[in-house]
């Protein structure tokens, strides 16, 4: 054991600097979980109300397809805007701006009785949220350093798969719960109670959060300056690191990112959407059984979520920690066919759809940070999300169509699964491994 001055230094000095960032994660990583948990049951809940409403509203396949769609369609024209004024004005304002009229829009959906509501609402939810997540994203870029992003990225988008671990035994819970209770029906609580949440964090995060290191009272002078300090040197610097939005557009390999963003979300959106309904097709379970078999993939994805993560902080590898587990991913929506008859046979297939996808996200947005700088990583990030966006946009309706055209899931799964394996191998494509 190295016991010299300059080795206790050097171990006393990491030993601070895990400190400073342990209180870092603790004072913004969960109250950021929260919400995007809230985010994603608000964006996804449409999945388990569908099994109810779609019947007496008369809403096809195809309708609840396009209406998934459209939230994508606000999402993709309003996160890059929103993006770029969080860098001028900050987080907390942004927070409070995005969230709580999202809320609304989300509870509002207990009272929509035609399609062109449905569609209305949609829309305005994915206007409303347009911004949280890369914004996030970009935030969680102004407090850690990129050595430590990857397992950070991984706490804060284990969200989604909270989300699903929760969400759908909670959604199950309410609609099976307050059905009929004060004259309305349990899919139009379901809306209700998980939509008005958000208008509260968004006050929350207003008051709790700091914009940036240095404005954050509650750490000392001494650990704001370490803090700035750090994340300047760490700071992507050279030639062909892109400073302008405009540069990054013209960087191969933001192109390469944004591939396999459109196939990580596209399948995420995918997983969300349909799995109530794949597992209602395998067997003959009820609502609520369904909401709390649902929570098995996510629960799995979490895990190997966070553990995938680490290894590629551990390694500083990121490429191949995020493109093997999208192949993963991949490979599970190409074999769903074949399991989607038997309900146990279906729910592992999905796991290895949730585990591969959600595996992939730790190492894949620790990257776009590392690479991009100033405005680029503002803009940059929000359109590799807006550009995933887009594959949420266009499949849900084509899926929806789809299903209702053939009669069957079988084309969904395959195009899911072609999504996302040929998003990674672009991204392995254009991205090249860094030289050492």
């Amino acid at each position: 054991m190295d016991t010299t001055p300059a080795s206790v230094a050097g171990g006393l000095e990491e030993q601070r600097r895990d400190a400073v960032y342990r209180t870092i994660k603790w004072r913004i990583l969960p109250l950021l979980v929260v919400c995007y948990v809230v985010a994603f049951v608000d964006r996804s809940n449409i999945g388990f109300a569908k099994l109810e409403f779609a019947g007496p509203l008369g809403f096809s396949d195809a309708v609840f397809g396009l209406g998934a769609s459209l939230f994508y369609l606000g999402y993709v024209l309003f996160e890059v805007p929103s993006n770029l004024m969080l860098h001028k004005v900050g987080a907390r304002k942004t927070l409070l701006r995005i969230m709580i009229p999202w809320g609304l829009a989300s509870a509002a959906a207990a009272f929509m009785v035609a399609p062109w509501h449905f569609y209305t609402l949609r829309l305005l939810l994915g206007v409303f949220e347009a911004g949280f997540f890369p914004g996030v994203l970009l935030y969680l870029s102004y407090w850690i350093p990129s050595a430590r992003r990857a397992s950070v990225m991984a706490i804060f988008l284990a969200s989604m798969g909270i989300s699903g671990v929760v969400g759908g035994p909670m959604s199950g819970g309410i609609m099976h719960a307050l059905d009929g209770a004060w004259g309305l029906d349990g899919w139009q609580w379901l809306f209700v109670v998980e939509g008005l949440p958000a208008c509260v964090l968004g006050v929350v995060a207003f008051f709790v959060l700091s914009d940036r290191p240095e404005s954050a009272r509650w750490l000392t002078p001494a650990e704001r300056a370490f803090v700035a300090g750090e994340l300047e040197r760490d700071r992507p610097r050279g030639e062909k690191v892109p400073h302008s939005y405009a540069a990054a557009l013209r960087d191969r390999r933001f192109w390469g990112l944004a591939a396999l963003g459109f196939g990580i979300m596209t399948s995420t959106s995918g997983l969300f959407l349909w799995l109530p309904t794949i597992l209602k097709g395998a067997g003959t379970l009820s609502v609520a059984q369904i909401g709390v078999v649902s929570a098995v993939p996510f629960l799995a994805a979490v895990v190997v979520q966070y553990l995938n993560a680490r290894h590629s902080d551990r390694t500083q590898e990121r490429r191949r920690h995020a493109g093997s587990f999208a192949l993963v991913g991949a490979a599970g929506w190409l074999l769903l066919p074949v399991a989607a008859h038997q309900t146990w046979l279906a729910l592992a297939v999905l796991t290895v759809i949730a585990v591969g996808t959600m595996g992939a996200m730790g190492p894949f947005w620790s990257m776009p940070s590392a690479m991009l700088a100033g405005t680029a990583a503002a803009g940059g990030i929000a359109t590799i999300t807006a550009f995933a966006g887009i594959g949420n946009l266009i499949t849900p309706a084509v899926t929806g169509w789809l299903s209702s055209t053939t009669g069957t899931q079988v084309y969904n799964q395959l195009l899911y699964g072609a999504v996302l394996g040929i998003g990674a191998l672009v991204m392995f494509l254009l991205v090249r491994p860094a030289r050492r």
